[in-house]
């Protein structure tokens, strides 16, 4: 009714510490602390990239097969992405600073949970933990500050995504040796195993409690200086007009964008997951073959490539755009497994040396996609529509490492070993990521019809901040 108060959208926090409106950055404030503060919470949350060193001990410690010690990583994974998913809209609503104290909390409790579960040997607790609640902490603490970082950086989305989510990739660069040093110092019993993930929950709960202090939001209406909206706009499959999440994901472009990251995801994780023993296995035949140590080294440089791809691919996006660099990562990737494929175990530079490769666009594609996301649907609910691409992410995160894990398993019941363990999955991959490829090709400008009007949406933090207010004015 006409002057009556509005109400707030279904759990939208509009007072106190964590309200969105609190968290309005003052005129003076600089933009480049924002990445920081992403990147306090994405390097934490890395650490689910570093899952592979926990495997071999698990697997001793509690007797579980290779597909069984994935499973935590994969429940984390599929977590992360319903969890973005339905709670994309809820952190548009409150903001980055309520997402990212919610992702600190239930990443932290994860471990905790995990600890537990290792130290009484209930390895249900440790799925539950580390994936399900953890991995609720991965997907509200991975979009948590990308729709922020578009609104500060919408001159170069690429790169500001790129800064942040370079955090992600790069966790396990910190995460994987860091991990193994406790995993000597405390051991690879239960006891050892358990004291490193209590370890790891208070260690990170403290770092990422710094992006929650630091992360502000832009003021209504700003932009960055000498930036025009419509110059940028002239550029192909870049729009000036906003979609809403609701009708995002009735176009064919989301559902496109959506088989594009699925399969990118689904080749590059398959490796990822598996990346210590993958190694090692492979060229376990030859006269050279690879110690635990140097397998630990691997996951770390994986993790350097996968970080470095987010941030230079993502920035390289700005400049060729995000379609063309899709093309590289889908169809280059693709060759890169081919090459892995026929050169066998007859070549470990080379198999290095591709794998970087894939890792890379494995990550860039990850930091690529919220801009590409921008280009078609605008910045009104970029987080919310992230969120539900992240979905992605969920299907990709079983796929990949079944895929790998179960014909690997399958293999090695059957008296192989060397390479034999991983070819039927490296041509699952290029397949997969021509598929992927064709579905980038047929990406055109979102139809009119899916726009927002003017006046049909507002800024949250605008209409929070009217709502404190008392009304309308």
């Amino acid at each position: 009714m006409p002057g009556e108060r509005a109400k707030p959208p279904i759990f939208t926090v509009s007072s106190g510490f964590f309200s969105r409106a609190r968290t309005v950055a003052p005129p003076a404030w600089s933009r480049w602390l924002i990445p920081p503060a992403a990147l306090s919470v994405h390097l934490a949350i890395g650490q689910a990239y570093a899952w592979s060193v926990f495997k071999p001990p698990l697997e001793s410690a509690l007797h579980l097969s290779g597909t069984a010690s994935a499973l935590p990583f994969q429940v984390g994974i599929v977590m992360l992405g319903l969890s973005a998913a339905f709670g994309g809209t809820l952190v548009e609503r409150n903001g980055p600073r309520w997402a990212m104290s919610v992702s600190t909390v239930c990443f932290s409790l994860g471990f905790l949970i995990s600890a537990l579960g290792v130290a009484t040997r209930q390895y249900w607790l440790v799925v539950l933990g580390y994936g399900f609640v953890g991995g609720i902490g991965l997907g509200i603490g991975y979009i948590s500050p990308v729709s922020t970082l578009i609104k500060w950086f919408p001159d170069r989305p690429g790169m500001a995504t790129g800064i942040a989510i370079m955090g992600f990739g790069g966790g396990a660069l910190i995460a994987s040796p860091w991990s193994n040093q406790m995993l000597e110092t405390f051991g690879t019993g239960t006891g050892g195993i358990a004291t490193t993930f209590l370890v790891h929950g208070l260690v990170y709960a403290a770092f990422m409690s710094m992006g929650v202090l630091l992360i502000r939001v832009p003021p209504q209406g700003w932009r960055p200086r000498g930036w025009e909206p419509a110059k940028a706009a002239a550029r192909p499959l870049v729009t000036a007009a906003d979609v809403s999440a609701r009708n995002a994901i009735r176009t064919p472009q989301f559902w496109l964008l959506w088989v594009v990251l699925c399969f990118n995801v689904t080749a590059g994780i398959g490796i990822l997951e598996k990346a210590a023993p993958m190694i090692k296995d492979f060229f376990a035949n030859t006269g050279m073959p690879v110690t635990t140590a140097a397998a630990a080294g691997f996951v770390a440089l994986l993790s350097l490539a996968n970080m470095a791809g987010r941030f230079v691919w993502s920035s390289t996006s700005d400049l060729i755009g995000r379609k063309n660099m899709y093309r590289v990562y889908l169809g280059v990737g693709a060759l890169f497994y081919l090459a892995i494929a026929l050169a066998g175990d007859s070549h470990k530079f080379l198999f290095i040396l591709c794998a970087l490769g894939i890792l890379s666009f494995y990550g860039g594609g990850f930091a690529t996609v919220p801009a590409y996301l921008k280009d078609l649907f605008g910045t009104y609910q970029v987080g919310a529509i992230h969120g539900r691409l992240l979905t992605a992410w969920s299907t990709a995160g079983i796929l990949g490492p079944l895929i790998v894990n179960a014909i690997a398993d399958a293999q090695k019941a059957a008296g192989r070993s060397g390479p034999e363990l991983y070819t039927t999955s490296l041509y699952i991959m290029i397949g997969l990521l021509v598929v992927g490829f064709l579905a980038n090709e047929l990406i055109r400008p979102v139809h009119p019809v899916h726009h927002e009007g003017p006046g049909q949406h507002e800024d949250p933090v605008h209409h929070e901040i009217r709502h404190e207010r008392g009304g309308d004015s």
